[in-house]
């Protein structure tokens, strides 16, 4: 066993002081055949076989077998935090940096999932005996390595040569660990042997045989840690439909305001913080919030950019928890619903945008409580997209389908004055997450895609919403030609912006 180790790393990892120190040790894995002279391409691509983009993957192993010949490569068993577990490669070795003018090579592990590359890699410290873990901003206690490259990976322009080398500039600025005193070495020998263990004993599994944990059964997970994210948190957990909210921030450095700090402090019943992606695992129902808005670019270019920070998201969401269903709420809706849809590669019954669900519950109440109407609003909805451009629209099989023009007129006046805050957006984002977790087949007013003339745009309709998303689309009449007419421009104008986009 420990020739093996030693065959496994001739790398030899200078201590903290800047002098020479403990070898790296690597564990007696199956390794893939890459030593530091030759590349067995061919041995890699078979064990590679389950890999969607096995041909990308090993193109990007060469570059990094060239660069950081040290690198030991390997098949193992990864174990998710839901308890599912899956064969990856991964690749164990040291990257070189200077801190404060001594050189140091620090021990790393990456993972590569099967969909790379258009998922990042999961990377972790490796720290031998006698080094201790630095826990700061991009390393947390477990040596789970946390990076800006890693939030915004973006196949093509990003890869593991580049993840490298934002590696080595942050830890120069910040070095993730130190050298530990005699006792504490021995107690940190312990914990790596106990680690050591589970490892092996994880790796005699059958990882084809039914692994996975059912987990909390109604999960949900909310992406994005601003001021629409920590609402969402807080309402989804006051209505009580969730067996475990997490707050998925993946945000570089403190936030704003401190509100995820905050909830970290104040902790709350079933609330968990994280910033690790594989934690959607398991999620119902996965709610998007983050958004890219820049006062100093264009429109489009806005577009683009909240398009880029999906792309680092959404794939590996899908990849994680493959039977969720997604809810959009970043801004402009109809558009993140339709590249969170194409990202994904989810079915499209899946993928839904919050739409004019708040603005339809506004408009039925106002016709019903301000109005005081002789009739029913609930057959009334707000659909189309949001803004200035909404329309309102009625089931045409109601006998209230035919309300009078001026009471529409009036309740759209005192609903244009209604603005939307982050709280009342998380209160009807919470009510769509009811309705989906418990599968209460309620109808909502939520984007959605939409057939016919209108094919691969999202706009928002009355849907039937249950525990596989939207179950039903409810046909709807206009209330005026003009309206009708305004529904057309809307699906032809987003349909304009989302042709110059790059996906």
């Amino acid at each position: 066993m420990q020739n093996s180790r030693r065959a496994g790393s001739n790398a030899v990892q200078k201590g903290l002081s800047g002098s020479p120190g403990a070898r790296c040790l690597v564990p007696p894995w199956h390794y893939l055949g890459l030593g530091a002279m030759d590349f067995q391409e061919e041995n890699v691509r078979q064990r590679l076989g389950k890999y969607k983009f096995r041909d990308l993957t090993v193109e990007e192993l060469k570059n990094v077998h060239k660069r950081y010949p040290n690198f030991m490569f390997a098949m193992n068993t990864y174990t998710f935090k839901d308890g599912s577990q899956k064969d990856l490669l991964n690749f164990v070795g040291t990257i070189p940096i200077t801190y404060q003018g001594n050189s140091y090579n620090i021990p790393v592990q990456l993972w590569i999932l099967d969909s790379h590359p258009f998922a990042p890699p999961l990377c972790f410290l490796k720290p031998t005996a006698t080094m201790g873990i630095h826990v700061g901003k991009h390393v947390d206690s477990q040596g789970r390595i946390y990076l800006p490259y890693l939030q915004n990976w973006s196949h093509p322009k990003s890869t593991v040569l580049g993840l490298i080398a934002e590696m080595i500039l942050k830890f120069e600025e910040e070095h993730p660990l130190y050298s530990l005193s005699s006792a504490d070495a021995a107690r940190q020998q312990e914990l790596l042997s106990y680690i050591s263990k589970i490892t092996d004993d994880a790796r005699n599994l059958d990882v084809n045989s039914s692994s996975k944990k059912d987990g909390d059964a109604n999960k949900v997970t909310v992406i994005g840690g601003g001021d629409l994210g920590i609402a969402c948190v807080l309402a989804v957990a006051a209505k009580g439909i969730a067996d475990k909210v997490v707050l998925l921030d993946l945000a570089d450095g403190t936030l704003k305001g401190g509100g995820a700090m905050d909830l970290d402090i104040f902790i709350l019943p079933n609330v968990e913080i994280s910033k690790d992606i594989s934690s959607v695992a398991g999620s119902k129902v996965v709610i998007l919030t983050v958004n890219s808005w820049s006062s100093t670019q264009s429109y489009l270019s806005v577009l683009q950019s909240n398009v880029e920070l999906y792309r680092g998201i959404v794939p590996a969401v899908a990849h994680y928890s493959q039977k969720s269903v997604l809810l959009v709420a970043s801004q402009p809706v109809e558009i993140m619903t339709y590249v969170a849809w194409k990202l994904s590669g989810l079915p499209e019954n899946r993928v839904i945008g919050i739409g004019c669900n708040l603005d339809s519950e506004r408009f039925q109440y106002i016709i019903e409580n301000i109005l005081k109407a002789h009739a029913s609003g609930k057959e009334a909805w707000i659909i189309g997209e949001q803004g200035e451009n909404k329309v309102p629209a009625f089931d045409p099989a109601s006998p209230h389908s035919n309300i009078q023009e001026q009471l529409v007129n009036r309740a759209l006046e005192i609903l244009k004055g209604k603005s939307q805050k982050s709280w009342s957006v998380a209160l009807s984002v919470a009510d769509l997450i009811d309705s989906i977790v418990t599968n209460k087949r309620k109808i909502h007013s939520v984007s959605t895609l939409t057939k016919g003339t209108c094919s691969d745009v999202f706009l928002s309709m009355p849907c039937v919403l249950g525990s596989s998303g939207v179950i039903e689309i409810i046909g709807t009449a206009p209330g005026q030609e003009t309206d009708a007419e305004k529904l057309q421009n809307s699906a032809a104008t987003i349909r304009g912006l989302q042709q110059q986009l790059k996906l």
